[in-house]
């Protein structure tokens, strides 16, 4: 007997997964695409103002958003500045120095730091076996990764490798605390949180970027901007929770498997980018530590001397 329980993936929902996880791979495209002309502090707050406006008028008031975001501002802060400001601004900083394929990749470590994180912070959710392997597994990958930078055998600053490695532990910690908004509609926990992270990035691009001095970006930088707030951050979501509620999260979070793959394919496309032998390798060992870490495939497979039915 299976003890892995789980929701239905049919043929419908596994395309909507794929469409996801081509979209927020594209977030990596589109930052990389956009960031030669718009610093990263603006570039976010960018990113952000337009979803969330995207989204309040998608909701247009319903499902109570304005009462929630008067009594949980706070909360939507403090979400919104670790899920979304933080994570954000690290990643593009990171990205005026590498491409989209290996700021996804690093960034596909998030599952790794989460389950580390929820196994110290949380009394429910201690590391198994089956998780520390999976961990180990992920953190082997992301040593790989870095290896080069930190032994001055690329061309790449070590800074900028671990820019994104820092912002998955940001979403880490964000996905422990975002347990506390199970009571409000996903929808509205979306909106709340861009909003709020629009409010704290407004005074980080004015005083660090000063945008009024800056050049207008060209059209292609433009469009880059507008897919990043409404195609990989509004509808986004948008896409995510409709998966959520139809498959469930242990289902939905296989994105995590799909978007490295999405965004190395979008930059060799389009922005000429190859990876070396060791991003190879290291996206390899991230890929197989979720794959442990989800379990699915190991509670699936049958004991030893029976036969699948």
């Amino acid at each position: 007997m299976n003890t892995v329980s789980q929701q239905k993936m049919t043929t419908a929902t596994w395309l909507m997964l794929l469409l996801l996880g081509l979209i927020w791979g594209g977030s990596f495209f589109f930052a990389r695409v956009a960031i030669p002309y718009v610093p990263p502090f603006t570039l976010v707050l960018l990113r952000l103002s337009i979803a969330a406006l995207a989204l309040h008028l998608y909701l247009r008031g319903n499902l109570d958003i304005y009462r929630h975001l008067a009594a949980n501002w706070r909360s939507f802060l403090l979400l919104g500045l670790i899920n979304n400001a933080v994570p954000h601004t690290l990643i593009f900083l990171g990205q005026t120095h590498i491409g989209a394929g290996l700021a996804s990749i690093l960034n596909a470590t998030t599952p790794v730091w989460t389950v580390i994180i929820a196994n110290r912070l949380t009394d429910d959710e201690k590391l198994t076996g089956t998780k520390l392997a999976g961990c180990l597994t992920g953190l082997l990958g992301t040593i790989v990764l870095i290896g080069p930078s930190a032994l001055s055998t690329s061309s790449i600053p070590l800074w900028a490798v671990c820019l994104p490695i820092l912002a998955a532990i940001s979403y880490g910690f964000a996905g422990i605390y975002g347990k506390r908004f199970k009571g409000i509609p996903a929808p509205v926990t979306a909106t709340g949180q861009l909003t709020a992270s629009s409010i704290i990035m407004l005074p980080a691009s004015l005083l660090i970027d000063h945008p009024w001095n800056l050049a207008m970006p060209p059209v292609g930088a433009l469009a880059a901007i507008v897919a990043l707030a409404l195609i990989s951050t509004a509808f986004g979501y948008i896409l995510f929770f409709r998966i959520m509620a139809r498959a469930g999260a242990t289902n939905t979070s296989l994105v995590t498997l799909l978007v490295p793959p999405s965004a190395i394919l979008l930059g060799a496309l389009f922005l000429n980018e190859r990876l070396h032998a060791t991003d190879i390798a290291g996206m390899t060992l991230i890929g197989l530590g979720l794959v442990i870490l989800d379990g699915r495939l190991i509670a699936r497979r049958p004991a030893f001397g029976t036969t699948a039915k």
